[in-house]
């Protein structure tokens, strides 16, 4: 794990949020002081504390540790295209209707 990467992401996340380091600090009751060391990847938070700032920035764990959703949705869509293929042509086509309807594309 790269905890200087992943202080720069929670610095990222906090600035388009618009947030200033002391103002995570006062949402998450922790110290503006400590959100500095955790940005430049001189402190290692706890579980708890990750859960905490990743709540108060209203992002996902996984933004946090892999710095993008991209990279868990190529997971998921590669388990989805695995599935896909033990499906049966019908099951494939309802599968397409389904997520064509959720995600408002024309058919």
């Amino acid at each position: 794990m790269d905890f200087v990467d992943m202080g720069k992401r929670i610095r990222q996340k906090r600035v388009a949020k618009g947030m200033t380091q002391e103002e995570l600090a006062e949402k998450s009751d922790l110290s503006a002081v400590y959100i500095g060391m955790l940005e430049r990847g001189k402190r290692t938070p706890s579980l708890d504390t990750f859960v905490l700032i990743a709540d108060v920035l209203e992002v996902t764990a996984d933004e946090l540790l892999c710095g993008t959703l991209k990279k868990g949705c190529q997971v998921r869509l590669a388990a989805y295209e695995e599935k896909l293929a033990s499906l049966s042509p019908e099951e494939v086509k309802r599968f397409y209707n389904v997520m064509d309807a959720v995600l408002g594309m024309d058919q």
